[in-house]
């Protein structure tokens, strides 16, 4: 073999590691990314009946991961952005202690967690607290964004404040958000 033909060879191979270094770096999973996610729906899907207002009205099971080291809390919010009024808030819970990595179905029955971890539940826009399920006017599907916030404080506040609220007492103290959406119309 050539020495002109060595190096052909030579560069043909490091172009291909490159190459090869380059898709498995821009397929490559995040594992570091905060997630929030469902068994109940997945991201960007129809939230089943039972969790709306024309079913049970039962929250869904939430579970989140890779929350973020420093950590000390975490705020839960869901909302509707597509409401005819305006952002319409179907839930809030705030000061989720970081030793949870999931919320359950149907939390509202579940008093016994609720205290033992001292989640503060706060007011929905149906005013209400706890859950409220989507129902939505009819039309096309609305869009449900659950948005879990990590934040490096735990809220000094009492049970019952609404998203506004909660939103101005974390300011400054969100690490990072994880989102999950949600569709649903009648």
């Amino acid at each position: 073999m050539s020495i002109s033909m060595f190096f052909v060879i030579l560069i043909l191979l490091i172009l291909v590691f490159t190459f090869f270094n380059f898709v498995e770096r821009a397929f490559a999973i995040n594992t570091d990314q905060f997630i929030l996610k469902s068994p109940s729906f997945s991201q960007g899907s129809i939230i089943p009946k039972k969790f709306t207002c024309e079913g049970e009205n039962i929250s869904p099971e939430l579970i989140w991961e890779n929350l973020p080291e420093s950590t000390v809390s975490l705020v839960l919010i869901c909302e509707d952005p597509d409401a005819p009024v305006g952002i319409w808030t179907h839930w809030v819970l705030y000061n989720i202690p970081t030793g949870l990595h999931s919320i359950p179905e149907n939390l509202n029955s579940h008093e016994d967690l609720i205290t033992q971890e001292k989640i503060l539940v706060g007011m929905n826009d149906f005013k209400k607290l706890g859950y409220g399920g989507p129902c939505p006017p009819p039309g096309k599907p609305h869009r449900y964004f659950f948005r879990l916030l990590a934040l490096n404080a735990k809220l000094d506040q009492k049970s019952g404040l609404n998203r506004d609220q909660v939103l101005a007492a974390i300011k400054g103290q969100v690490i990072k958000e994880a989102q999950l959406v949600g569709l649903y119309g009648r």
